[in-house]
């Protein structure tokens, strides 16, 4: 059981303020976006056992079978096949998807026959590996995630009453879903950039208006757009937004995202936990490379409405929120003075995180750990560990 030595990342979208809250640190003034907590080899946590902070992904190369467990390793490789992080959203997110497996595989597999170096703009796989995500919200939380129907999309396009959209509103209500929503994607991310920058700037004024009038439906959902044109004036991806589902997600609710699901993170902090890579395919609201083909072959064109995840309580008090994926399992415990001690025995990797108030460990052989809010530990595999205290931890570890 080791404490976590942890990385923030300053991208642009992040608060000032919500990570340096939740660590009880001064704000800089700059964004704060995400605090990374395991072995990606972008920003690995360290650990120091008594000869100095070594990366966390250094310990586990050096014995992946003590670090990991025998399981892990034989399921996943020699490697964490999962990274948590606290994420704080200031500003907008792009809106983007990810790869399942196979597509993953098979354009890593591609762009590396193609001699596309890693770092190039144009580059979308990075790995070979999906990119499933879930996100608990801390705070309420803004974000946009999955199609809407196509009938209602077009609704709320036409209530805008910007006459260069009428033609998507019209394809919305013309066709069956799936056609519908890929031919209005298609047609939005091909449009001229300059010629559609009128037009978005025009939808932006009317979401303003429409999100202060009382009494308007879908008043929310013109905030929440209205506030990412702000952040990107005369994207595209502004109208791309408008097909997706506006979603507000309360303390402790959570957003499972598979494969090919559009969504974007728009405000808020929340607990965010992921498979091992870095494979974004972007849609808008974003200043970098969009690569329409590919996107709309790995976009599934589905409309339904965001399925929002409540904790299952089990009879240790451990509330788990399920989802479809091996690579990561997410639980959090909410701790009370004098309540029995957690057992946290598992034969494989755990890392655990406090959000509120303060947690306890102690591990089979006697050795002690407090964590306080917003500090984390590592737990190698078949390690005895109880937990107790008072606040809210969440751990995390793979699936079983």
């Amino acid at each position: 059981m080791n404490r976590l030595l942890n990385t923030v990342r300053p991208y642009a979208w992040g608060s000032t303020t919500a990570i340096p809250a939740l660590l009880g640190t001064e704000p800089t003034g700059e964004p704060q976006a995400e605090l990374w907590m395991g072995a990606h080899p972008g920003a690995p946590s360290r650990v120091d056992r008594g000869a100095g902070p070594v990366p966390l992904d250094t310990l586990i190369d050096a014995d992946p079978t003590a670090e990991l467990g025998d399981a892990t390793v034989k399921r996943f490789g020699p490697r964490l096949p999962f990274l948590l992080k606290v994420l704080a959203a200031g500003a907008p997110l792009s809106v983007q998807v990810h790869p399942d497996l196979d597509q993953a595989r098979a354009g890593y597999a591609d762009e590396e026959a193609r001699g596309i170096p890693l770092d190039a703009p144009e580059r979308n796989y990075k790995d070979a590996n999906h990119k499933p995500e879930m996100l608990v919200a801390l705070s309420p939380f803004d974000g946009l995630c999955g199609f809407r129907r196509p009938t209602e999309a077009a609704d709320l396009i036409d209530a805008l009453g910007v006459g260069p959209l009428a033609p998507y509103a019209d394809i919305l209500r013309a066709h069956p879903e799936d056609r519908a929503l890929r031919e209005v994607l298609a047609a939005v991310l091909g449009a001229d950039p300059a010629a559609m920058a009128d037009t978005v700037h025009a939808a932006t004024e009317a979401a303003t208006r429409l999100a202060e009038t009382p009494g308007t439906p879908y008043a929310a959902d013109y905030a929440a757009y209205a506030k990412a044109a702000r952040s990107f004036p005369g994207d595209r991806g502004v109208v791309a937004a408008m097909l997706l589902n506006h979603v507000t997600l309360q303390p402790g609710e959570a957003l499972y995202l598979g494969a090919g699901i559009p969504h974007a993170y728009l405000d808020g902090l929340g607990v965010e936990i992921m498979a091992n890579s870095d494979n974004v395919l972007r849609c808008g609201l974003t200043p970098k490379h969009i690569d329409v083909p590919e996107l709309l072959r790995i976009v599934r064109f589905e409309a339904d409405g965001p399925a929002v995840l409540r904790p299952e309580a089990g009879p240790d008090g451990e509330e788990v929120y399920a989802a479809p994926i091996d690579e990561f399992r997410l639980s959090r415990y909410v701790l009370a003075p004098g309540a029995d001690p957690r057992t946290l025995d598992r034969d494989a990797p755990q890392i655990l995180l406090c959000t509120a108030g303060q947690a306890r460990l102690r591990t089979g052989d006697g050795a002690a750990l407090t964590l306080g809010r917003g500090q984390s530990c590592w737990i190698p595999a078949g390690e005895h560990t109880e937990l107790t205290g008072e606040g809210t931890v969440f751990r995390a570890t793979v699936a079983a």
